[in-house]
């Protein structure tokens, strides 16, 4: 296998949390023992997803809150909040609140534009605004500026009895180095860059460019240049944080009826890996299933992943508890080891 150019310095996952409508609590607690096996197993981070109006994580900073009370080392991210659905100081308050009760763990991960099936949920959102919100970067810089301590109003002093602050109270120093933009097209990349933030690159990327070029996209070339672009503007340049959220399952412990459900669930999601999908022309990234030894082979050629030093693998999304108990298990454990990562287990 060709060298890797950094050698992986944190490993992390990511899991979407779902639950059944019928007993929510029991969704929301196996997620949560997820997230204390990771400690257990040495991982370095663990990231929850966001889903709305369905049956998984609708809230993903209360979720952190409460696995920041059952961990103590391991760092807790978002991957990631869709701004379109949030007030950003309102949301600057939560996520500086939790940072401060986990240690300073927390790593807010957010992406910009209008919330899913807008038209659908518009009135129930934003019954008196929904025609004048801004859904672009600038509500991501509103909540950089309320989490980095810029003022929010121009009021500060005594009132009466009560203080007030020009900022976001509480405020959690370190937070806004901490903070994280999931992008998938170049324009997300550069500004990520240029706002000072760190970058969340996952299995899905817009295949840019004219169509009708020679061959396929490649996926890895197309998540590399993001990748670059995004140091090229950052001030930290080369050392600029970016952690890629491929799907990855191992299946070194797995029994013969899991490894033929992952090879199932794969299969299925191949098809759409042949070609940019939909109008914004999506790609995505094959399922990685196989042994540790051979997906880390793959990754060992995966000209992005060759870019990066963190890694959020993410979890499937229909799998049970006892799946995830495996693979975390498998990645800590094996293929954590032969991407060139001690095992902290």
């Amino acid at each position: 296998m060709p060298p890797l150019s950094r050698p992986l310095r944190k490993l992390g996952f990511l899991t979407i949390g779902l639950f059944d409508e019928a007993d929510p609590r029991r969704g929301h607690e196996s997620t949560l023992e997820i997230i204390e096996l990771g400690e257990r197993l040495g991982f370095d981070s663990a990231w929850v997803r966001h889903r709305h109006l369905q049956y998984g994580i609708s809230s993903p900073v209360a979720v952190l809150a409460a696995a920041s009370q059952r961990t103590s080392r391991i760092e807790l991210g978002t991957a990631v909040i869709p701004l379109g659905w949030e007030n950003p100081l309102r949301l600057a308050e939560d996520l500086a609140t939790v940072d401060l009760l986990s240690g300073g763990r927390l790593n807010p991960g957010v992406s910009v534009g209008p919330p899913m099936h807008y038209d659908r949920v518009k009135e129930a959102l934003y019954a008196d605004t929904a025609d004048a919100e801004d859904f672009g970067y600038e509500r991501a810089r509103r909540l950089l500026d309320f989490v980095r301590g810029e003022p929010a109003t121009d009021f500060s002093g005594v009132e009466g009895f009560e203080v007030f602050s020009d900022r976001v109270q509480p405020n959690s120093p370190g937070l806004g180095s901490r903070m994280w933009y999931g992008g998938g097209s170049l324009r997300s990349a550069q500004w990520a860059g240029e706002h000072g933030m760190n970058f969340l690159t996952s299995s899905v990327v817009k295949a840019e460019g004219p169509e009708g070029e020679a061959g396929a996209p490649d996926f890895a070339e197309i998540q590399l240049s993001h990748i670059r672009a995004f140091r090229a503007h950052h001030p930290d340049g080369d050392d600029a944080r970016v952690s890629q959220g491929l799907v990855v399952i191992p299946t070194d412990s797995a029994t013969p009826a899991q490894r033929a459900k992952y090879e199932e669930y794969a299969a299925k999601r191949t098809p759409r890996t042949a070609a940019p999908q939909g109008p914004a022309r999506l790609l995505f990234a094959p399922d990685l299933v196989g042994t540790s030894a051979q997906i880390a082979e793959r990754l060992h050629a995966h000209a992005a992943f060759r870019e990066v030093d963190e890694v959020a693998f993410a979890l499937p999304f229909t799998f049970e508890h006892e799946d995830y108990v495996q693979i975390l298990t498998d990645i800590a454990t094996r293929l954590g080891p032969a991407l060139g990562r001690s095992s902290a287990a």
